[in-house]
This record gives C-alpha cells, structure tokens and sequence, in this order.
C-alpha cells in the first residue's frame, strides 16, 4: 500500500497536535496576552512565528526530504555538530525539561487546587507517578502510538478547549488594557522569544520521525508519499496551534480587569476558568492540563527514547531507555515548576538559533545542492552568538560586553543578534564554495 485514506491523515494530524500541544502551549499564551494588553496581536505574531511558523517550516522540511531530516543535517553540516545537537534537543525535549514539565504543570494547575493548601509534597509524588506510568505503557509500543493517541485522546482534548473558548468569547470577563513590560516597545520581540518556551520547534524534529514511522507503519513505503503525508499532517497541527494560541490569548488579554496581573499563566487559567464555571472550572481545568500534558509526554518519551537507542547502536533496548528516561523525569518533576523553567531558558536560547537556521536552509537544500560549506558557515557563526546568548541569559559575563554587542550587533538587544551573522555566515560559506568542485554524480 503507498497511499493513506483522508481518515487516517486526520489521525495523523490529530496526533501531531497532540504531541505539540501541551504544558508550554497552555500557559505561555494566556500571560502573553494578559501582559501584552492591546499589543497582544502584535505580540501573538511574534509567538505564532515561533510556536507555529517556524514548526511548520520544520515540517515542510521533513516532508521534502522524505521524512530523512536527521541524515540530512549530518550530511550538511559535520558529524561532531548534527550528533551534539540531537543529543542536547532530546534531552531538552525528553527527560531534562519537557518531560518533567509535563508532570509538574499537569500537578500543580491541574490536581493542586483539589487538594488544598497544605504540604503537598505526597500528593505531588503518587500524582506524578500514576502520571509518568501512564506515558510509560502509552509509549511501549510507539507504533500503536498513533492509534491511542490521535483517536482517542485528542479528540476529548480538543472538545474540553472548545468549551471553554466558546465560554471565553461569548461573554469576556473584561476590557483589554494596556500593555506592560517590553510589550510596551517590543511586543513582536518579545512574543518571538516567548514562543522558544514551547520548544515546539525543537519537537519538530523528533515528532517527525514519529509520524514518519507511524506512516510507514501502516504499510506506506514510497518517500514522497510520506513527505506528503506529513505536510498534510503538518498544516493540519499548525491550523488548530492558532486557533488555541489565539484563543489563550484572548482570554489572557480581557482578564485584566478581574484577575489582575497573575504570577503565570497556570495561575490565571485557574482562576478564569472557576471564574467562568465555578467549581466544575478546577475539574474542565484538570481535563484540559492532563490530557495535554500527558499525549505530549507519550509521544517526546518515545521519540527520546527511539533516538537514543539508535545512537547507542541498539545496545541499550528500547524499553530500557523509555523506562530510565520515565524514572529521571518522574524525579525531576518533584523539584518544581518554577526551577525546571529557569533551567530550560539558557539551553533553549543556546539551541533554539541553530534549528532555525538549519531548518531554513534545508528548505532550500535543492538549490544548494552539494554546497554544504553554506550550511556549515552559517552553523559556526550562529553557534557563536548563540552560546554567548545563552551564557547572558543564564547571568554569566560581562555587562560591558553584552552592552557593546547590543551597540554594534543589529537586534542584539531582543536576544535575536545572531540573525546577520548567520547570513554572513552562509554567504562566506557560498563564497568558499566557489573555490570548490563539485563532487562526480554516483554511477546508477
């Protein structure tokens, strides 16, 4: 069979969303909103090319090339980068970050309202391990991955979204004011960096490979039908991404006026939705937080897992590594919400660059062609200025230094300096390529 029916490209596509979408996804947009005011738009575009553009982007790059993104970027750039890269965006995305993100979010909006305010400590621990025992037995088998996740769970996850956004848009609770903080000057800004925080395109990759694998699962082997397979499972995610961004941040804009300015933004969709539907609120609440927590822990562990066990040349099984990844998240989890966001943002602005301008290059890999020194150029320059960013967001070096790039470096002050270095660093890369020759077609 080389072809797949219209109902199961929805499946696909609804498994796709569902793995996007979760503990980031739910509670970035809603403070976006209530922080930006009447900038929210603005600041939403800016989210949207991040949370939304730029995974499309990602998957329209897989898609052409036939789902072999992971070989393609260590034939572009070297064997030391393309393996140092993978291995630090699975451990962002699977057990160091994300993973526990989605147990301690899912715990602390979700469960912490039902159980009072006292030491929750206990509570939190058997939580979390039903929790993280559930995505373990979703994820043994991940070719059945897709079957549990896109029709079962995701279709109740988006029918508890839709009662709420229905409830939000029908009656707001307030005006829209406005705007505070860097939203004031650089909404657009701002939104772009706040859209790093749902390391939707870091997940790209790895959910990539996951459909891919589901697609071939069912029988499909043609490259081209699976490209397709996942561009039409692609646009299908990114439509419903921003419906429910917008939607969050609508709700985070007109909240102003009763809720005030929360501390985050579980805080503030716990309080609008018992606002907006009492004591059943905590209850579509919790629906809402597990169920989307938990369909992205399922498809990331498997991913994670999946990676690793190809890296280690299948010496370590599959389940091994989908279990020890399991235990170290259902630990990390318990440390707290807060301290596992502060931790994320420097390896999220170190790596976040380097995906982008891979993922842009390699859409345009067929006018490249052998000319990979474009790809490396740009790599090494943008490698630079990202591991310095990172080093400014985690508080290390010199104020004087990072004072003098903002002078000089154009949009160095919105944490996007290495935007022109990277452009420089393709266009040398091109230049050295000149001096190249290209290499003899392989004999058929």
């Amino acid at each position: 069979m080389n072809r797949l029916k219209k109902k199961d490209l929805l499946t696909l596509g609804f498994m796709m969303f569902s793995v996007f979408f979760g503990a980031g996804n739910l509670i970035f947009p809603p403070a976006l909103g209530q922080a930006a005011g009447t900038n929210t738009l603005s600041a939403m575009l800016g989210f949207m090319t991040t949370g939304v553009g730029l995974p499309l982007l990602g998957i329209m790059a897989i898609a052409l090339a036939g789902g072999e993104y992971v070989q393609l970027l260590k034939r572009r750039t070297f064997p030391w980068f393309a393996t140092a890269l993978l291995v630090i965006l699975y451990l962002i995305i699977g057990p160091l970050f994300a993973m526990p993100r989605t147990g301690a979010v899912s715990f602390e909006i979700g469960i912490r309202p039902f159980v009072g305010a006292g030491d929750v400590t206990l509570p939190q621990v058997i939580y979390t391990a039903l929790f993280f025992g559930a995505s373990y037995y979703l994820s043994l088998n991940p070719n059945k991955l897709i079957d549990r996740v896109g029709k079962m769970l995701t279709p109740a996850l988006l029918v508890v979204l839709v009662i709420l956004f229905l409830r939000t848009f029908w009656s707001p609770m307030g005006e829209v004011l406005a705007p505070t903080g860097v939203y004031l000057e650089s909404p657009y800004a701002q939104g772009f960096q706040d859209g790093y925080q749902t390391m939707d395109l870091l997940a790209t990759i790895a959910i990539g490979a996951l459909v891919v694998n589901a697609v071939r699962y069912r029988g499909v082997t043609d490259t081209r039908t699976i490209g397709k397979a996942c561009l039409a499972a692609g646009f299908i995610t990114v439509f419903l991404m921003a419906c429910v961004y917008g939607s969050l941040a609508y709700l985070g804009a007109t909240s102003v006026t009763v809720l005030g300015h929360s501390e985050n933004g579980g805080q503030l969709l716990a309080e609008a939705v018992r606002i907006f539907f009492g004591a059943a609120g905590n209850v579509l609440l919790a629906l809402i937080i597990i169920l989307a927590c938990i369909t992205t822990c399922c498809g990331i562990t498997s991913s994670a897992a999946m990676f690793f066990h190809k890296l280690f040349k299948k010496k370590i099984s599959y389940e091994r590594l989908l279990l020890f990844s399991t235990l170290f998240s259902f630990g990390a989890s318990n440390i707290g919400l807060t301290q596992i966001i502060a931790l994320a943002v420097p390896f999220l602005v170190a790596i976040y660059p380097l995906v982008i301008v891979f993922v842009i290059l390699s859409l345009f890999d067929r006018f490249i062609g052998w000319r990979k020194s474009i790809y490396q150029g740009a790599v090494l320059v943008t490698l630079a200025f990202s591991l310095t960013d990172a080093m400014h967001a985690a508080g290390f070096g010199s104020a004087a230094f990072y004072e003098m790039l903002a002078a000089h470096v154009p949009f160095y002050g919105v944490m996007m300096g290495w935007v022109c270095p990277a452009l420089a660093g393709a266009v040398l890369g091109f230049i050295i390529s000149l001096g190249q020759k290209a290499p003899a077609p392989k004999e058929a």
